[in-house]
């Protein structure tokens, strides 16, 4: 839908009569957004950052609706990072909006994150594709800096359509994708997509996208990680299952939870595709204003990394991660991984000789799908990077080349091709 700038005064006036009459239900989020999205939020007039924050002192008294004060809690959070001081990735990233899976939820929930995680990917990828297509066809003035050409849009809608088809078929989604072009294609998956979204799904994707600036490629950039997170919310979630099933000797649902987070990382790839088909320039542009947000502060990747084996104590004690306390602090408290689980079981005598041997190459498998997955990170952030630092205060491309060949497991040998960024 087409945004257009509003006069401060107009937001100012309805954040504060909600200010006499607070009721979650009511507050003006697309307000708000139009202004946010009309400069970028790291441009955002101070007078409207104090109202916010007024806003969010009157929150603990207002319990009820509970949904409704958490959602607006947490797109407070988003909105005023750098305000507070404490803007990080996880708050570029809106993370808490999106209510991701967590190996917080109970272990009986480990069977169902699939499918809400192929929910998210959809809606998440359909919206930037969604935007792209409101560009070309003149309905939107936002984001209006350094607009793609043509070719790059078609690539992009390409890619984006290769990510998520497996996850619009196990919805049932993909009956009507008829269109042989590219673009025609896209817009009937996101028609599609959409008449499935309940209203407070739509309006997640509204609240989760607070772009820095107003360069047209940040859309797609903040989309694509944040459908990364999904991704690596789902694989901490299945490996924790297999590690439980693991534990119990219940060696086809290791398996079962073991293949399903190969797969998703293998359907994730094109997402880089996608994510390459950002300007190079655009991304430098735009960047310069998300200093102190950075993957480097990924809980999500942190997990599933230590999840799969305990980090070596160098690695523990670095940057990567001395960013992720709450994480860092499960390990050291004694977390249980997938590797230990697996020589455990070896070494019970419980285990068939060919149950051993599967459970294995299911391991194998995983892990030749994680390493691809980090050399591709790592090829993609020196074509946009070359030697800049990262914007989490690391060394950028260096680190990421240091850290890409790290054992996955030690319990299994682990040989492994590169593959390219197509």
């Amino acid at each position: 839908m087409p945004f257009t700038r509003e006069r401060p005064e107009t937001t100012s006036n309805a954040i504060g009569d909600w200010l006499g009459d607070p009721d979650p239900t009511s507050f003006p989020y697309e307000q708000v957004l139009r202004e946010y999205h009309s400069g970028g939020k790291h441009f955002v007039p101070d007078e409207l950052l104090r109202q916010l924050a007024d806003v969010r002192v009157l929150l603990p008294g207002l319990a009820r609706p509970w949904p409704h004060v958490e959602t607006l809690a947490f797109f407070l959070d988003t909105a005023l990072d750098k305000a507070d001081g404490r803007y990080d990735y996880r708050s570029y990233l809106a993370l808490p909006l999106l209510r991701l899976p967590s190996v917080q939820d109970p272990v009986e929930q480990d069977l169902f994150a699939r499918s809400r995680c192929d929910r998210l990917t959809v809606q998440l990828v359909t919206d930037a594709l969604a935007f792209e297509s409101a560009v070309l066809d003149g309905s939107t003035d936002w984001l209006p800096r350094m607009r793609p050409d043509l070719d790059l849009v078609v690539k992009r809608c390409k890619h984006g359509m290769r990510a998520i088809k497996p996850a619009l078929a196990r919805m049932a989604l993909d009956g009507g994708l008829d269109a042989a072009a590219p673009l025609e294609q896209t817009r009937q998956a996101c028609e599609a997509v959409r008449a499935d979204m309940a209203l407070d799904e739509r309006r997640v994707l509204r609240l989760t996208m607070l772009p820095v600036d107003t360069v047209h490629d940040e859309h797609v950039f903040l989309r694509v990680l944040q459908t990364f997170e999904t991704t690596f919310a789902l694989l901490a979630v299945q490996l924790r299952g297999a590690m439980e099933a693991l534990s119990g000797r219940v060696v086809e649902r290791a398996l079962h939870f073991l293949a399903g987070s190969e797969a998703a990382l293998r359907e994730s790839g094109p997402l880089f595709s996608m994510l390459a088909t950002m300007q190079v320039e655009s991304f430098r542009t735009f960047r310069q204003f998300t200093e102190g947000a950075s993957a480097i502060q990924s809980r999500n990747y942190k997990i599933v990394e230590s999840l799969c084996r305990e980090p070596d104590a160098e690695r523990l004690d670095s940057p990567a991660y001395l960013s992720v306390p709450e994480v860092r602090g499960t390990i050291l408290a004694g977390q249980r991984t997938l590797d230990g689980a697996y020589r455990e079981a070896v070494g019970s005598g419980d285990l068939s000789e060919a149950d051993a041997a599967r459970l294995a190459d299911g391991m194998r498998s995983f892990a030749r799908a994680l390493l691809r997955w980090r050399n591709t990170h790592y090829r993609l952030a020196v074509r946009m990077l070359g030697e800049a630092p990262g914007t989490g205060y690391t060394a950028g491309t260096p680190y990421l080349n240091a850290v890409r060949e790290i054992d996955v497991f030690r319990s299994v040998d682990t040989p492994w091709e590169i593959v390219e960024c197509r």
